[in-house]
């Protein structure tokens, strides 16, 4: 399971451990990345989707899953995101 969230795109991102004796060693920074269930409103059904925390507080303020990925680019989502992305717009459409 790779470790880039599926919303945001944002995954890990390399930098340097830097001791009091100024010896630097390679590290990793990790995304906080969380498996969590969002429902959306207009298919009426939840998904399970590996979301960073940032992405999750940006999902509750533009107001739920429709939402945040109406507004969405489509290079940063996963294709899991994507497919519920078309979903959502075909029932708009039909509705």
């Amino acid at each position: 399971m790779s470790r880039v969230c599926e919303l945001s795109g944002k995954g890990p991102m390399v930098g340097n451990n830097i001791s009091h004796a100024n010896n630097k060693t390679k590290r990793r920074f990790l995304p906080n990345l969380n498996e969590v269930t969002l429902m959306s409103d207009v298919l009426g059904q939840s998904f399970k989707l590996r979301i960073s925390a940032a992405a999750l507080r940006t999902v509750d303020h533009r107001g739920g899953l429709d939402a945040f990925l109406a507004k969405a680019k489509d290079d940063e989502l996963s294709d899991k995101a994507l497919k519920i992305k078309k979903e959502i717009a075909k029932a708009q459409a039909a509705a």
